[in-house]
Parts: C-alpha cells; sequence; structure tokens
C-alpha cells in the first residue's frame, strides 16, 4: 500500500465448485399401506447458522477473505461473521447502510472500488473495532462518513467530496492512519490536522487555493520535525507552494505541486 494507483489484490475466480449443503434428500417411496412398526423419535436437528451461505457461493470466501468482484451487485451481501477482508469491486452498489457492516467485528478492510454509490449512512463504518483500511475510489460520493479511529488507509479518490464533505478535524485522532488519499475530488483545504503517523497524502487535482504556515507544522516549536510524512500530493491544484515556505520547514520533502 502507498502509491495512489489502484491496488490490486490479484481477482481471484467468483463461481467457486463450492457444494451446496443440504441439496441430498431421500426420493419419494411408494407406501404399502400398512401400517408401520413405530420408529423412535430422531432427535431435533441442531440449528446451524447458515448466515452469508449463499454469498460463499456466489463470491469467493478464502478463510477471512470474501471476494465479490464484478458480480453486478446492486447492494452488499450478507457476510460470514469471520470475514476480515472484503472486496466488492467493479460492481453497481449505491448506498452502504448503516446495517450492512453491523457486528462485523473482525473485519479489517473494506473495497469498494469502482462501484456507483452516491451514499454512504455516517455509522456504516463504525462500530468496526478491527477496522483499518476502507478503500471507496471511483464512486460518486459527496460525504465522506465517519470512520473509527483505527483507520490506517483512507482511499476516497475520484469522487465528488467538496468542504462540506469532510467532518471537521476527521482525521486528528487516527493516530494509526499511514496513508490518506483524496485525490479527483472538490476539497479547498487541507483536512487538518494530520496525526504524526502520516506517511503519504495525496490531494491533487482538488480546489485547494491557500495553505497556512502551521498546515504542517508547529510554529511555537522549531524543533518539530514530521519525519513520516514523505509524500504531499498537491499538484493539479490552483495554489502557488513557493508563497509559503515555512509551511514545510519540519517536512524531510517539500511538498509535489507548482512553485510559480
Amino acid at each position: 500500500m502507498g502509491p495512489d494507483t489502484q491496488k490490486e489484490e490479484g481477482l481471484l475466480p467468483t463461481t467457486p465448485e463450492t457444494p451446496q449443503e443440504g441439496a441430498g434428500g431421500v426420493e419419494g417411496s411408494v407406501s404399502s399401506g400398512l401400517p408401520e412398526p413405530d420408529e423412535p423419535d430422531e432427535p431435533d436437528e441442531p440449528v446451524v447458522d447458515t448466515r452469508g451461505m449463499p454469498t460463499c457461493l456466489l463470491c469467493t470466501c478464502l478463510g477471512g477473505s470474501v471476494y465479490c468482484d464484478d458480480l453486478k451487485l446492486d447492494s452488499v451481501p450478507p457476510l460470514p461473521k469471520d470475514t476480515t477482508h472484503f472486496y466488492a469491486r467493479y460492481n453497481r452498489i449505491t448506498k452502504i447502510n448503516k446495517s450492512d457492516f453491523a457486528s462485523m467485528n473482525k473485519l479489517k478492510r473494506i473495497d469498494l472500488t469502482a462501484n456507483e454509490i452516491t451514499t454512504i449512512d455516517d455509522k456504516a463504518f463504525l462500530g468496526l473495532p478491527e477496522l483499518e483500511e476502507v478503500v471507496i475510489r471511483e464512486n460518486h460520493i459527496t460525504q465522506l462518513p465517519a470512520l473509527p479511529e483505527t483507520m490506517t488507509l483512507i482511499d476516497a479518490s475520484h469522487n465528488n467530496i467538496g468542504t462540506k464533505g469532510l467532518h471537521r478535524e476527521a482525521f486528528k485522532d487516527m493516530t494509526g492512519l499511514l496513508y490518506l488519499y483524496l485525490t479527483d475530488n472538490h476539497v479547498d483545504y487541507v483536512p487538518v490536522p494530520l496525526p504524526d503517523s502520516l506517511r503519504s497524502l495525496h490531494l491533487q487535482r482538488n480546489n485547494i487555493q491557500m495553505m497556512h504556515e502551521d498546515t504542517f507544522c508547529n510554529l511555537k516549536d522549531f524543533n518539530y520535525i514530521r519525519n513520516a510524512l514523505e509524500d504531499i500530493r498537491l499538484d493539479g491544484n490552483p495554489i502557488n507552494l513557493s508563497r509559503t515556505p515555512q509551511a514545510y520547514i519540519c517536512l524531510p520533502r517539500i511538498p509535489i505541486g507548482d512553485l510559480i
């Protein structure tokens, strides 16, 4: 994970030859008309949790990973409770509901690249204690939903997110956030404050027109160095980076962008 380009996970076959449990049965037999001998009552069949079974017949389930790429899905299917990684790229999903990932306590990565999503319930990704990576690039989203503090990767590039589409101080408490990609949106400011853990910030081709000197650095502490943040992309924005030289004194590298 790192470059802004889409990271393909290697698409797996989406039509696994998985036998369907419970498909067998006894053909109807002809009755002799005579009373049959009493047989002992059969014990009740155990209750089996079949949640997610249809998904694993339609999609490919490998361990904790569920691959539902390019299946023309229009909604998130029910997932097995032990799902850790969910991929539903190149589908026709239009909305993410609050209930779609409810009680998915092991879910670490959600990848919904290249769907037709316009709306995500603001609490759809909250309540997921293990969630670290959300990829919702190449959709039609105008509002970035609230995300848990456990995030390490957020990729919402190629959407319609504007200034009002970001929560105030949305990333402040994500102390493990490493990669934040908001390329090709309508954001007009750098979404500060950013955690010290951040390594890569991609904001190219937005509408950022100005930079404050304390956007990245602490002007009250000239010994402060933001060592981790080595990759900042601001190219394609209507901003002249040379106008605010003090904004980069704590960075290991000057951001990529226009200097004239």
